[in-house]
């Protein structure tokens, strides 16, 4: 994503350590980091599968850990650990360190409690090929028994690629994936790896204001064929593709990540049934329209998060799926100048919250947005099952076929995982290594499985009763399939086979995940549970083989080896959004219907009042008041544009128009504002902007923006504006502002919401300025003439509770 931070060569990012205790268990060359004073723990705990698991959690779960983590990037490691990954920052400041960690990890069992587990580069072993640049944006995936960590080299405008045996290294880089030129007409960053059905990986990348997919190698170190542009919008960046369902979903995060309490990122989805597009949002406007977009996941709530982006997601043991972004705190928005710099960066730690899927489009906590107080916590300790870390195969006990041919073996990833090296070939007598305890009868099941002989089979086991009473999911080499077999008291229910693609690498680690749903079950395949299946299967099981029943690994053939085997309890989908408020009691005292043939503010005993006005030429028209847009500004130090004022009601409010607007130049502009002075307002436009490519094009946008000081110095001075885009424009259009007085804060809160029928709103994100002078109600029409505005109406209503 595009930071406004300078430049820095290998010697200006050498960080000053002061060295003190060990390094981090597994730290390699080319990943090792001190620990900085005070750090904390920094070794993972010895049995995470054991570890009680954290209740509650409370945003940022990175507090106390690092100052700063933008951009993050999680992966469940084959050692059970989750891990994460985030964009070069002074992540140590407020202990002492000056200087920043190149792509630094953090690691955790339970996605709550995190220690730092490295960086990917140090200034010793950064690549020479970088010319000294800083890294961005990691994405990190599992393949082929490696882990491929992408990221992004702005000062070479493209993205390199590094590998290593575990998530913590040693990294070995194979350069820059991108040929340039790219084939993508914008910023060559913020990459994402997907790999579709049938295995066929993909490369999405592009920043300010594009988005591009093109195909990887086979070894996922180049990108090959053509380039497709599936995705373009103002200040467009952070692509993250996932697989649900019938769709892809392009994820992405638009209208700028870094500027303090100014940040406007909100996190956006479109949706389509091709890897290559075309991507749609919620109310069918393409990802490469040039317009602002809905689809809204995530914006600011005025909870003191402020710009939420640059997302990518994971999943907790119970299939429950969970957003993973970064935000920038409201009260403490920015860290301090490195050595010699001038800069202050904006801080943005790690949040995570529950992502749920509702009639087929993402939102984040049903629409409540990010969460500030104590949330229910991720499952991450299963009901029954192991990752083996602990050394033993204690809680699993062998039945079946040759039960005493199951071991424990060793690697440098996994730590530790069940083998049964050699068993019968009969595929009604495997063996079975499964739990001593019960798991639910609903339940998520999942474990790592891989066989390296040149035949066999591995399998996950759930509803195990007896060695004749069991479901089995294999991967099934000789087939080159998924094979769901199904028994019960003795009676194969019958087997279903889903090819696996040609060239499945069997002798890597891949994650075979089954959820059980009534009676339906759903078998996924993938290398890292990042919602990219390779293959899925889906069946009903006939009643009698849904009970509640022990799972575990199966066995048959030669070279079988299973790990992380965990079930528990299905999570309960949210299906229902969070309801949006109505605009409350129409207050016609303050509101306007535009019948007299007078223009507002002309007369006396008018309630509306003119800043710089009457505008020229603005007339009363059919009922409603017609605006030319005018040659003039309402922008930080330029300040000539007409404002239409008049008083707004006490308490919580909305105001709403009905707007006419078709823009035809750059940066026309016509809309609402709540208006406090030409330095202090909040507004919400129909736009015509510049986008940032070789074309020229210009873009229509509904631009809500704020205009405040920036809280830097006391008492605060510097000016700055801060834009967030909500939902598409139309030639016709309703547009809303609910203004909320956050007395606990002593902050105005306005959120704003648009409309192209005036039934269905898209309600965006929040934006707060501390509470001044009373704000007004205000219309505009500005900075470029040749456009004219008409407004139908201006409706005032109390509203009854809280904005949120």
């Amino acid at each position: 994503m595009r930071r406004r931070t300078p430049r820095r060569t290998a010697g200006t990012v050498r960080t000053v350590v002061l060295l003190v205790g060990a390094l981090l268990a597994g730290a390699v060359p080319g990943a090792q980091a001190s620990a900085p004073p005070h750090a904390g723990p920094t070794h993972a705990p010895a049995h995470p599968a054991h570890a009680k698991a954290a209740s509650t959690y409370q945003n940022p779960v990175t507090s106390g850990v690092v100052d700063t983590f933008p951009d993050p990037s999680l992966i469940r490691g084959k050692d059970g650990l989750w891990y994460a990954y985030g964009t070069q920052n002074p992540v140590f400041q407020s202990r002492g360190e000056d200087g920043e960690r190149m792509l630094p990890i953090l690691r955790s069992a339970d996605l709550v409690h995190w220690t730092y587990a490295g960086q990917v580069f140090t200034p010793d072993t950064q690549p020479a090929w970088h010319d000294g640049s800083r890294l961005w944006a990691p994405d990190i995936r599992y393949t082929g028994g490696h882990y491929n960590l992408f990221y992004s080299v702005p000062g070479k405008n493209t993205v390199g690629v590094a590998t290593a045996p575990t998530p913590t290294g040693p990294w070995t880089d194979e350069g820059a994936v991108l040929p340039t030129p790219s084939g993508c007409s914008t910023g060559n960053i913020d990459e994402a790896q997907f790999t579709d059905a049938g295995g066929q990986p993909y490369l999405y990348w592009g920043s300010y204001d594009t988005i591009c997919v093109a195909k990887l190698n086979g070894a996922r170190t180049r990108i090959e064929g053509a380039v497709t542009e599936v995705a373009q919008g103002r200040r467009m960046e952070g692509g993250f593709v996932v697989h649900r369902g019938a769709y892809y979903y392009l994820f992405y995060s638009d209208a700028g990540c870094c500027d303090g309490a100014f940040s406007g990122y909100q996190v956006k989805v479109g949706r389509a049934t091709s890897p290559t597009g075309p991507f749609l949002d919620d109310q069918g406007v393409d990802l490469t329209a040039p317009s602002s977009k809905g689809g809204i996941v995530l914006g600011a709530h005025g909870n003191g998060w402020i710009g939420p982006g640059h997302n990518s997601l994971t999943t907790d043991l119970s299939g429950q799926d969970w957003l993973v972004y970064h935000a920038v705190p409201a009260a403490d928005p920015y860290l301090d100048p490195a050595s010699g710099g001038t800069l202050k960066l904006t801080r943005r730690p790690m949040l995570i919250d529950r992502l749920d899927w509702i009639d087929g489009w993402p939102v984040v906590r049903a629409g409540a947005g990010p969460s500030a107080d104590a949330q229910q916590a991720p499952v991450t300790s299963p009901a029954v099952g192991s990752t083996f870390n602990d050394g033993s195969l204690t809680g699993f006990s062998a039945q079946g076929a040759d039960p005493g041919g199951w071991s424990l073996a060793t690697e440098q990833d996994p730590k530790a995982f069940a083998t049964h090296p050699t068993t019968g070939t009969n595929p009604a007598h495997p063996a079975f290594l499964v739990s001593d305890a019960t798991a639910p009868t609903r339940l998520r099941a999942e474990a790592d499985l891989r066989v390296t002989s040149t035949t066999g089979a591995a399998g996950l086991v759930i509803d195990y009763a007896d060695p004749d009473d069991y479901v089995v999911a294999w991967l099934d080499r000789d087939r080159n399939a998924l094979v769901t077999d199904v028994r019960v008291h003795g009676a194969g229910q019958g087997e279903k086979v889903t090819a696996l693609p040609s060239g499945f690498q069997w002798s890597a680690w891949r994650n075979v995940a089954a959820e059980l749903r009534g009676t339906h079950l759903t078998v996924e395949v993938t290398a890292d549970r990042l919602h990219d299946a390779v293959t899925t299967q889906q069946r009903d099981l006939p009643a009698a083989a849904v009970h509640a029943g022990k799972v575990g690994a199966a066995a048959r053939g030669t070279g079988a080896a299973a790990d992380n085997i965990t079930a528990t309890a299905l999570y309960t989908p949210v299906t229902t959004r969070v309801p949006d408020p109505g605009p409350g009691t129409l207050l016609p005292a303050y509101s306007d219907d535009f019948t007299s043939a007078t223009v507002p503010g002309t007369t006396t005993g008018s309630p509306w009042t003119w800043v710089r006005g009457p505008a020229a030429g603005t007339t009363m028209t059919g009922s409603a008041l017609s605006w030319p847009t005018q040659n003039a500004e309402l922008y930080l130090t330029t300040n000539s544009a007409s404002v239409l004022t008049r008083d707004a009601p006490p308490g919580d409010y909305t105001v709403e128009t009905k707007i006419h607007f078709a823009p035809g130049a750059d940066n026309q502009q016509a809309g609402l504002v709540l208006y406090g002075n030409d330095d202090r307002y909040f507004k919400l436009v129909h736009a015509v902007l510049p986008l940032n490519r070789a074309n020229g094009a210009l873009t229509q946008v509904t631009e809500f923006a704020k205009e405040g000081e920036r809280p830097t110095t006391t008492p605060p001075t510097a000016l700055a504006y801060g834009p967030m885009f909500g939902g598409p424009p139309a030639d016709t259009m309703w547009l809303r502002l609910s203004y909320h007085a956050d007395l606990t804060n002593t902050e105005s809160e306005v959120r704003a919401a648009t409309s192209t029928d005036g039934t269905h709103w898209t309600r965006t994100g929040t934006w707060t300025l501390p509470t001044e002078a009373a704000l007004r109600i205000g219309l505009v029409a500005q900075h470029t003439a040749g456009a004219t505005a008409r407004f139908d109406y201006v409706h005032t209503y109390q509203d009854e509770k809280h904005l949120r």
